[in-house]
């Protein structure tokens, strides 16, 4: 099979390559011989449909098998006695959109038209396109966030927040329109009011925003002075903020039709309010459990005992058995932090430190010094074992040393 006609070596992919990495390669086949990154270039325009006729048959799983058993004359009968038509046979447009979209940055913007149905904004070879938006028509407002630090009470046990958000809303002379009072909005004479301006190139039609009216499809000739043409006008929302208990920091609560005003009665945007919490002094959180460090006196610890352990519930008391080390840690289930969904509550986790006397009176030296004279290795195993390690690690130095002599 002549090279110019093995749709699988235009792609530059293997005979089993996977739809994916067919895909990948039309991609970038497209990207490289797009006719607008080639301008003049009949070559690359010739290419560039080369590879959309190999990548229409071989993304197409019935296609695909035909041409893998009968070769080009396979799928001939698919395309008509003319051979490929751009204008009938392309069923993968929305892949070269994307591609474009790439090369020409997309249709951006930060309004949302109310309704909008999407689709490509291109017209592929000259064929119908996605069903065009109104201009004129409704736009909803955008979604807006605000960042909200809260204390670790607050996040804890929940808690009432008054907060004001800078919004936009629509301007209360115009009504949204951007046009002074006894005026209106035109429509655009370059664009006959669509919005959009189409410009051929190729064999494709590519559909842009319009440069005079920025695919408003109108123009104002008359601004309002009150929010100079914009529609828009400046205003501050104050909102209660109900925070339930157990939230944490990246906890978004979501406040409907708080956000951005709409214009020309298109619908309000959602407010999304980020919490973040500020630590504790006393507790240290972990998910939905919650550790706190409890200072031991060592007799306390040596002999056993009770101590005072906080929690979101009250103090309360743990007995600890004799022996306890610094470090060990008591787990005690349901006194953490409470589920957000309401279901009961994370753990408490207990960490002992063991805190040696800094100041003693004469009394307490004698009664030190009396222990420290009953001294008894056994009560002492983690120090016995390092001493041992100690040992341990001398003698392998000293048989080392010998065996070199």
């Amino acid at each position: 099979m002549p090279a110019e006609q093995d749709y699988y070596k235009i792609l530059g992919v293997e005979k089993t390559a996977s739809a994916d990495e067919i895909k990948k390669a039309y991609r970038k086949f497209a990207m490289k011989y797009h006719p607008d990154r080639n301008p003049g270039d009949k070559n690359a325009e010739e290419m560039f449909k080369k590879g959309s006729e190999a990548y229409e048959v071989l993304s197409d799983p019935a296609k695909r098998q035909r041409y893998d058993q009968f070769g080009p004359d396979g799928v001939k009968s698919q395309f008509g006695p003319g051979g490929f038509d751009f204008d009938r046979d392309f069923t993968h447009g929305a892949d070269l959109s994307d591609i474009l979209s790439q090369l020409f940055g997309g249709m951006g913007g930060g309004a949302r038209r109310s309704g909008h149905r999407g689709g490509s904004i291109f017209d592929f070879f000259g064929g119908g396109g996605a069903e065009e938006e109104d201009p004129n028509g409704p736009v909803d407002g955008r979604d807006l966030q605000y960042d909200l630090r809260i204390t670790f009470e607050e996040a804890l046990f929940g808690a009432s927040k008054s907060i004001k958000v800078p919004q936009d809303r629509e301007c209360p002379d115009c009504h949204g329109t951007g046009a002074a009072a006894g005026t209106h909005r035109e429509t655009c004479k370059q664009c006959g009011g669509s919005g959009y301006v189409t410009t051929r190139q190729a064999f494709f039609q590519m559909r842009q925003p319009c440069p005079v009216c920025r695919g408003a499809g109108t123009i104002v000739r008359t601004p309002c002075r009150t929010c100079a043409g914009t529609g828009r006008a400046k205003d501050q929302a104050t909102i209660q903020l109900t925070i339930p208990p157990g939230v944490e920091t990246g906890t978004r609560l979501r406040v409907a039709g708080h956000g951005e005003g709409g214009a020309r009665g298109g619908r309000p945007g959602d407010l999304h309010v980020v919490l973040h919490v500020l630590g504790s002094d006393l507790f240290e959180r972990q998910d939905d459990d919650l550790l706190v460090e409890v200072p031991v006196p060592p007799d306390v610890a040596a002999l056993g005992g009770d101590i005072d352990v906080p929690s979101p519930l009250g103090t309360g008391s743990i007995r600890i058995p004799p022996g306890t080390p610094d470090g060990k840690l008591f787990r005690l289930r349901g006194k953490g932090a409470p589920l957000l969904n309401g279901r009961g509550s994370g753990d408490l986790i207990v960490r002992v430190s063991v805190e040696i006397p800094s100041r003693l009176n004469a009394k307490q030296k004698k009664a030190l010094e009396d222990f420290r004279a009953a001294y008894e290795d056994r009560s002492y195993p983690l120090g016995r074992a390092y001493r041992d390690r100690i040992a341990t690690f001398l003698k392998a130095r000293d048989d080392l040393r010998a065996a070199r002599k």
